[in-house]
């Protein structure tokens, strides 16, 4: 697969924040539901600033040029609601940006062909070209980037439910561009899902086969109204759950050392009280997992077993995200590998690289010990790392010094590396998270989409809200 490092080159209240310029002005002292509020409003400007309204895609990052990431689309189409609700944008140019969103996606080229289209067999490649709207180089045709673009689209499909003729013109596109998706077709090594597929090699020689962000991958595929995968594929894949569970920083729970694998699926899927068999003979829901999950990140940060600087109870949270590049370096007679993008964790590679985005997007999890992080976040480094569209994608205390030279981002006085990005699928679990925790609006709404409830269904799922 290609990754990102190949390409490298409540109103009022919030608005406060910002200077005139539109720069981010030195942070104000806010602190609890001021402090979350001010977040949400500036990570939804990401996605309403920096889309094209034309066609509705999105950059994989910003202020860098980049190519256009179709799971920040998802993430994007996610995110208008919620302006909407929190009275940042009106219904219309809400619906009118969701309608052109759907409207490119349903119309774009699809087929084999390695150039001139957008994806192939109802799957779209993980990166496009922003001006051609068709691939961006050699990038795969992605699986799991597709059914992230997919919880976008369903969550439209299913909030925009007046008779309003774009209204009903969005929930039509919906339809199409869902049914579209030939899940069987990417089952080369069978009950498993493929993760990619290019058109110079065929499909990539690794599968969704163990525990990760995949789950709404999983439930799209059997949900599927034309080209389900069978019953039988999650228990399968559900079964080669238990290498993951783990106790080492806390609870048992189902591990997996970045948090974005158990973010990303429930941004959409609300699991409170909802079980599979894999789940209900362990005693909890995955909800329950993903903040045992979540206080284990903690627990790591406060053992601190590399001895990296600033790790603690109120500053932690390892993910994938932007580092300052590949190389080592000698701190205080200790060396050290760095690292440019990559996802990190707990047991994994960890490099003191902290990324906001995995606390804040477990705010629905655990808001006990996500708000009181944020604070410390904003409060200690916030002049360097709370800009226009909220928190830097990343920094790392324990690099202080610019020699080497870091790769990307800079080094700040005081601060230690500060990433020069914000990443389109670390900026939406912010605030769709923030707005799960708060009002429910995603849960409540995908509750109700038949697509996601066949899933779940087929996939063995009961009790709760299901019953």
């Amino acid at each position: 697969m290609i990754d990102r490092r190949h390409f490298l080159g409540t109103g009022g209240l919030a608005l406060a924040g910002l200077a005139s310029n539109g720069l981010a002005a030195a942070p104000r002292a806010l602190r609890g539901e001021a402090l979350i509020a001010d977040i949400q409003y500036r990570t939804f400007r990401y996605f309403w600033d920096t889309t094209d309204p034309a066609t509705g895609l999105a950059p994989d990052r910003w202020p860098t040029p980049s190519f256009a990431s179709i799971a920040a689309v998802g993430f994007a189409l996610t995110s208008y609601p919620i302006g909407v609700m929190q009275g940042w944008i009106s219904r219309p140019q809400a619906r009118a940006r969701t309608l052109a969103t759907l409207r490119f996606f349903a119309e774009a080229p699809q087929g084999p062909a390695a150039t001139g289209t957008a994806g192939h067999k109802g799957f779209f490649y993980h990166f496009l070209d922003r001006k051609t709207g068709t691939r961006f180089g050699r990038t795969e045709l992605s699986t799991i980037d597709t059914a992230l673009l997919l919880g976008g689209v369903l969550f439209a499909q299913s909030c925009y439910n007046s008779d309003h003729p774009d209204e009903r013109r969005i929930r039509q596109l919906a339809e199409q561009i869902y049914s579209a998706v030939d899940w069987s077709w990417f089952t080369p090594r069978a009950p498993f899902l493929s993760m990619g597929w290019h058109p110079e090699s065929g499909y990539i020689p690794h599968d969704w086969d163990s525990y990760n962000e995949a789950l709404l991958l999983y439930l799209l595929a059997l949900g599927s109204p034309t080209h389900p995968l069978p019953r039988e594929t999650w228990d399968a894949w559900t079964a080669r759950f238990a290498p993951a569970w783990s106790d080492r920083w806390g609870k048992p729970h189902l591990a997996f050392p970045p948090l974005f694998g158990h973010q990303y699926s429930q941004t959409w899927v609300d699991f409170r009280g909802i079980r599979d068999r894999f789940i209900a003979a362990k005693g909890i829901d995955y909800f329950e997992n993903s903040r045992r999950a979540t206080y284990a990140q903690r627990a790591y940060a406060i053992a601190n077993p590399g001895h990296f600087a600033a790790y603690g109870a109120d500053c932690w949270g390892l993910t994938a995200c932007d580092g300052p590049g590949d190389f080592t370096a000698t701190l205080d007679g200790r060396s050290r590998a760095f690292f440019s993008y990559s996802a990190r964790g707990p047991g994994d590679r960890d490099d003191g690289t902290i990324a906001p985005t995995a606390a804040l997007g477990s705010i629905a999890f655990a808001p006990e010990i996500v708000v009181p992080t944020a604070e410390a976040l904003h409060r200690r480094y916030g002049h360097a790392i709370y800009r226009k569209f909220g928190f830097a994608d990343s920094f790392n205390p324990t690099l202080t010094t610019a020699s080497p030279a870091v790769h990307e981002g800079a080094v700040v006085p005081g601060v230690g590396w500060v990433a020069h990005d914000h990443l389109g699928i670390d900026q939406g679990p912010i605030v769709a998270m923030i707005e799960n925790r708060r009002s429910g609006l995603i849960w409540r709404t995908m509750c109700g989409n038949p697509h996601l409830r066949r899933g779940l269904t087929r996939a063995g799922f009961s009790g709760g809200w299901l019953a």
